[in-house]
């Protein structure tokens, strides 16, 4: 994230029954002392509709970043004004509920991150305060006041006590909220730390900046590795992919950056999406991830061989600062300059495909829909759209990218 949601129709004219019929009708006659239910034959009242996905959840101001809860259907996300909030969300229509409002931060909130077991809940603001608040009230349990001397932009839990953090100038912190104190404080980013990632040995920390240059920590030995060498543009986000073998950054030029483990130096890949710019990333699968971008759009991409699946969902002209994947893996949620958290069904996004041969699509045309709502909640022309776009797939083929290489 760089720093700164029948009618049934029935004939009116009823003919009477023969005499004969209306006799049999009538020589049947009720029980005594029971009253006919005029209601018997009537249809229960319909139940609450269930949707696909989710609600939009509407803010009050801009929500800069959105975590959703590891094991349940919870969501936290902070704003501009440093106000956290958590929503528990349904398919149920009118069953989202906002569970409490956290005002802890006096500026801006810049990420909100839940330990693995759900028990703990992280947030770092521009005030340059980390907090850990009781994710079940929002009660705030821990301050680190003047956690950094600039403000906090990024945060990662590498642990349930261990957590890194990330400013506008470029320091590097890791702590230990036993202690609350940091054990790891270094400045080798010339700009703000955007992203950081870990390896699943807990061992590598690994950061984005918009210097350009990717970086690389040993947490175990305590000291700073390397600087990859510059690229064009911010590095927006930083992920891990492949089992651990690739390591992927976004730009603010719209290139996906790719290095392979240990050769974290120079890209062994790179692919230009045609995006404006890459804002974050959230890894799907090993081979699948969704980008969002300051053109509004949700972009599936499969890493190796490299390409744009389609069109997961959008917030029509205005950028996206954060995408969070539910517990489940069944919805995505994001978070926009619209003040709206849109939620995306991504239940199907696995078992998607990748043909060897790349497709061009046709100049000025649309993205393939990977869900209902991807170009608009009642996108009426949607399905003749993605019948168009496959008809056009199958007679051109060319490359589409600006891939190095199509496999791994």
């Amino acid at each position: 994230m760089a720093a700164s949601s029948e009618h049934v129709e029935t004939d009116s004219t009823v003919t009477d029954p023969p005499e004969t019929t209306r006799v049999q009708e009538t020589s049947d006659p009720e029980p005594a002392g029971q009253e006919p239910d005029p209601d018997e034959d009537e249809d229960e009242p319909p139940g609450p509709r269930i949707r696909e996905t989710p609600e939009d959840i509407k803010l009050e101001a801009i929500a800069n970043t959105v975590a959703l809860h590891p094991s349940r259907d919870v969501l936290v996300c902070g704003d501009v004004d440093g106000d956290v909030y958590a929503f528990s969300y349904s398919c149920t229509e009118g069953g989202n509920k906002e569970l409490w409002s956290s005002g802890h931060h006096m500026k801006s909130c810049r990420q909100v991150r839940f330990s693995s077991d759900g028990l703990k809940l992280y947030s770092v603001s521009r005030d340059k305060a980390v907090h850990m608040l009781d994710p079940e009230r929002g009660q705030l349990v821990t301050r680190i006041r003047g956690a950094h001397d600039a403000p906090i932009n990024s945060l990662l839990l590498v642990d349930e006590n261990i957590l890194a953090t990330g400013d506008d100038q470029g320091t590097l912190k890791v702590w230990d909220m036993r202690r609350g104190t940091a054990f790891m404080d270094l400045k080798q980013h010339e700009d703000y730390i955007s992203d950081i990632a870990v390896d699943q040995a807990k061992r590598i920390l690994l950061t984005a900046s918009g210097d350009g240059t990717m970086g690389v920590f040993n947490i175990k030995r305590r000291r700073f590795e390397l600087l990859s060498e510059f690229q064009s543009g911010d590095l927006t986000s930083v992920t891990i992919m492949k089992r651990g073998r690739k390591v992927v950054c976004g730009s603010s030029e719209g290139t996906v950056y790719i290095f392979n483990w240990n050769g974290f130096g120079a890209t062994s890949d790179r692919f230009a999406i045609k995006a404006e710019s890459i804002e974050c990333i959230a890894p799907i699968t090993d081979d699948i991830m969704c980008t969002a971008s300051m053109d509004g759009y949700i972009r599936a991409i499969n890493v190796l061989p490299n390409r744009v699946l389609g069109c997961i969902g959008q917030h029509i002209g205005e950028p996206i600062e954060e995408l969070a994947k539910s517990w489940d893996t069944r919805f995505l949620a994001s978070s926009a300059h619209d003040q709206l958290i849109k939620f995306w069904d991504i239940s199907g996004l696995p078992n998607q495909t990748v043909d060897e041969y790349r497709k061009r699509k046709k100049k000025g045309g649309r993205m393939k829909s990977l869900t209902k709502k991807a170009h608009g909640e009642n996108d009426f022309f949607s399905g003749l759209v993605e019948e168009t776009e496959k008809k056009e797939e199958e007679e051109e083929d060319e490359d589409d990218s600006d891939s190095d290489s199509g496999s791994d």
